[in-house]
């Protein structure tokens, strides 16, 4: 495994916290695909972590509260024919996953008026099409 995964900033997973679990992977690998569990699942209890500062852990917890089961979020990753490969997909995955998850809110959009330039110069388009197709009614052709 390579170091710790960091989340965002010094905050990182820390190993003594994250929950392995591997299986028989479906997928390449002829064989040995039969012989060797190479699927990873990676459980992480968000809920009871000290790791993570208590307001990313609240925010965390809110966006994820469909994933959670029992305030543990799991990851699976399978994708690869190593198991070692495809643990280290799960542990980025899930420092991702939190990442996103326990990020701030981004600020409020200000609304802004249309400049009136722009509303004009649109009747004005739509005023020229119009006058385009009227153009080409047949009904003065006689």
């Amino acid at each position: 495994m390579s170091g710790p995964y960091v989340v965002r900033g010094s905050v990182s997973l820390p190993e003594a916290e994250l929950m392995w679990r591997f299986s028989r992977s479906s997928g390449p690998g002829g064989q040995h695909v039969n012989t060797s569990d190479s699927q990873v699942e990676l459980r992480f209890d968000l809920a009871r972590t000290e790791a993570l500062p208590q307001v990313w852990k609240e925010r965390a917890l809110a966006r994820l509260a469909g994933r959670l089961v029992d305030g543990v979020v799991t990851v699976r990753a399978s994708e690869h024919r190593s198991q070692w490969r495809n643990r280290e997909t799960a542990a980025v995955r899930l420092a991702a996953l939190l990442a996103e998850a326990s990020a701030p809110p981004p600020k409020p959009r200000r609304p802004t008026r249309i400049p009136r330039g722009i509303n004009e110069r649109r009747l004005r388009q739509k005023k020229q099409r119009s006058e385009t197709k009227r153009g080409r009614s047949g009904r003065d052709w006689t």
